[in-house]
C-alpha cells in the first residue's frame, strides 16, 4: 500500500511540475519567464510578460496537467490499491499535482502559485466545486481587476463549495486535501496579500509585478 501511494505521488508530482510558462516563453520567446514581470511561472506572469495568447495556453495546459494527474491517480488507485476508496488516490495525485507545480524539481523548486492547476485537479475530483471556484474568481476578476484577489477568494471558497456540491462519499484524507490545497494557494499569495492591503497590487491590464 505504502508503495503504491508513493508510486501515485511521484507520477502525479512529475506531471504537475512540468513547467508549462517556462517551456512556452523559452520556445517562442527565446526568454526566461523567471527574469521577466513577477518572476513567477504562471499564467498571469505569463500574460503579462509574453502575451495574451501565450498566457491562455499557459492556464489552459497548467489546468489540463492538473486535471491528468488526478486521472491517472484515480487510475493507477484503481489497479494498486483497489480496497481504498478512489477518491482518497485522487486527493493523493491531486496533492502531489499541486506541490509538483508551485515546487518542481526541474526549476530549483521555485514554480507557480498553483491556481490553474489547483482548478484542474479539482476540475476532475469535485467539478461542481470547481466550476463554482472559478465563477466566483471569474465574478472577483471583473469587479477588482485584481487576479490576486480572485484567486485568493476563489481558492478559500472551494472547500466551502465542495461541502455542498461534492456527491458522494467524501473520506477525511479528501476533506483534508481540498483545505491544503486552498491554504497552499493563498499561502503563495502571501506577497500579494501585503500589497493588496498595502493599496499598491497592480491590476489586470498594467505591466506590474503581481
Amino acid at each position: 500500500m505504502v508503495l503504491a501511494s508513493l508510486l501515485i505521488a511521484v507520477a502525479a508530482y512529475l506531471l504537475g511540475s512540468v513547467p508549462i510558462g517556462y517551456l512556452l516563453i523559452r520556445i517562442f520567446r527565446h526568454q526566461d519567464i523567471r527574469q521577466a514581470g513577477s518572476g513567477n511561472i504562471g499564467a498571469t506572469n505569463v500574460l503579462r510578460s509574453g502575451g495574451k495568447g501565450l498566457g491562455a495556453a499557459t492556464f489552459l495546459l497548467d489546468v489540463l496537467k492538473g486535471s491528468a494527474a488526478v486521472g491517472l491517480g484515480a487510475l493507477l488507485g484503481g489497479w494498486l490499491l483497489p480496497q481504498c476508496p478512489i477518491r482518497d488516490a485522487e486527493a493523493l495525485a491531486a496533492l502531489a499535482a499541486v506541490l509538483g507545480h508551485i515546487f518542481p524539481v526541474w526549476l530549483h523548486f521555485r514554480g507557480g502559485k498553483g491556481v490553474a492547476t489547483g482548478f484542474g485537479v479539482f476540475l476532475v475530483a469535485s467539478p461542481l466545486a470547481a466550476l463554482a471556484a472559478i465563477s466566483l474568481f471569474a465574478l472577483a476578476l471583473a469587479l477588482s481587476r485584481y487576479v490576486s484577489l480572485a484567486s485568493i477568494l476563489g481558492a478559500a471558497s472551494f472547500p466551502l463549495f465542495a461541502t455542498f456540491l461534492v456527491r458522494g462519499d467524501r473520506p477525511p484524507f479528501f476533506i483534508a486535501v481540498e483545505i491544503a490545497v486552498a491554504l497552499l494557494i493563498i499561502v503563495k499569495h502571501h506577497q500579494n496579500i501585503r500589497r493588496l492591503l498595502n493599496g499598491t497590487e497592480s491590476r489586470l491590464g498594467k505591466k506590474k509585478p503581481v
